[in-house]
């Protein structure tokens, strides 16, 4: 567990506090378990997973700092720098491929003016390819901040979202 000294005096009492009530869940040898949901806390705080807020979950977890960091470098779900207001995964995989995941993804950077990996100038919008999101059914399938998941995403549903969450940011 880290001391006041640390560099965790970067990350609110709340967070911390939240770190906690994480460990808590499980044996007091196996801190590093809630290494995921450390993270996930982390940026829900921050907005994204730097260098410095891994060190600072790993100091507190008592963990390598690699160990953390390769952690957030396998899970798309972190953010390693910060993303626009909507984060939008295409799925690229193999199954979506075959039915026009990589389509979809290019009609949204045509459609948003930006290539994937990439944050509209407005901050609204970041394009990222994903992983096998596990609806290979529902392909082309898409999600939006990690959590709500879009299913036969053709370009007429793709301007739906895109235009209904632009309108929602100018109200």
């Amino acid at each position: 567990m880290i001391s006041e000294s640390t560099p965790a005096a970067k990350l609110s009492d709340a967070t911390l506090s939240r770190f906690a009530k994480e460990v808590a869940k499980y044996p007091a040898d196996q801190a590093q378990s809630a290494v995921m949901a450390c993270l996930a806390i982390v940026q829900q705080e921050l907005g994204y997973v730097s260098t410095e807020s891994e060190a600072i979950v790993a100091q507190y977890l008592g963990m390598a700092p690699m160990a953390v960091h390769e952690v957030t470098t396998f899970y798309n779900m972190y953010n390693q720098r910060p993303v626009g207001k909507y984060k939008l995964n295409v799925c690229t995989n193999l199954p979506c491929q075959l039915r026009e995941g990589q389509s979809t993804l290019h009609y949204l950077e045509k459609k948003l003016g930006i290539s994937m990996g990439q944050t509209t100038a407005d901050g609204m919008f970041t394009l990222q390819q994903s992983e096998c999101l596990g609806a290979c059914a529902d392909s082309p399938v898409m999600l939006v901040n990690d959590r709500s998941m879009c299913s036969f995403m053709t370009p007429e549903k793709l301007d739906q979202l895109v235009d209904g969450l632009r309108a929602v940011e100018n109200k």
